[in-house]
């Protein structure tokens, strides 16, 4: 039986994360929400605490100490008890409808991986920087000459992973280079190593907005692609 795990990792997002929340409430399939606190320090906190105490499936957890995405994403790890897990980020940039779609794929394919793709299909993108965008293509294009496996989207938010790789994969990475790595050793330890793509709407926010991304993290994502290839 397919059961879903949202895991939302966030770092002061006070403007946009009961928002994004109650997106994610708006469609019935998630077992679980698993709201996870990298030590904000703006109040995000404190939306995240309210949460958790108004809705039982909501669970709000809290890092050690501020690492980034990829540390929150490792720290929640042991919390996931379905048989699936997907990332929402707390931002407004993506629409969880799509992960109701991502999810009925997944029950076709249940040991694969499933990843909501900017770059197919004909849904709606509001793309703020052209620069974001051409670099996401060549990352895309990049990874996907070093494993010869076509990808068109790594940097997706929207990864929906089987759980039995999800938690018993060691996985490195603190930043954002850890949707990197998250591909990588699916592609690498995965028996099946079969990824599925969807098409999703996507709407960007700016810096001004609290966008985190900055171009070293492209850098490590050239790098983080070499890393998990070769070594």
């Amino acid at each position: 039986m397919n059961t879903l795990t949202v895991i939302v990792p966030f770092y002061n997002e006070i403007n946009f994360l009961d928002k994004s929340v109650k997106r994610l409430l708006e469609h019935n399939i998630y077992s679980k929400i698993l709201l996870v606190d990298d030590n904000s320090n703006d109040g995000s906190s404190e939306i995240g605490k309210k949460l958790d105490l108004e809705n039982k499936n909501i669970d709000y957890i809290k890092t050690p100490q501020n690492g980034g995405k990829g540390n929150a994403i490792k720290y929640a790890q042991s919390f996931v008890e379905t048989s699936h897990v997907v990332i929402h980020d707390a931002d407004l940039e993506y629409f969880p409808k799509d992960i109701v779609e991502m999810f009925e794929v997944s029950k076709k394919n249940f040991d694969d991986l499933i990843l909501g793709s900017r770059f197919i299909g004909s849904k709606k993108r509001i793309n703020k920087y052209s620069r974001t965008l051409l670099a996401n293509k060549f990352l895309s294009l990049f990874f996907s000459m070093v494993f010869q496996k076509r990808v068109t989207d790594v940097a997706t938010c929207y990864k929906l992973i089987p759980t039995k790789y999800f938690s018993s994969i060691e996985f490195e990475q603190d930043g954002f280079a850890i949707e990197i790595e998250i591909l990588a050793k699916y592609l690498k330890f995965s028996k099946k190593s079969n990824i599925h793509e969807v098409p999703i709407d996507y709407e960007a926010r700016t810096y001004a907005e609290g966008k985190k991304i900055k171009t070293v993290d492209g850098i490590l994502y050239l790098y983080t692609t070499l890393k998990y290839r070769f070594f």
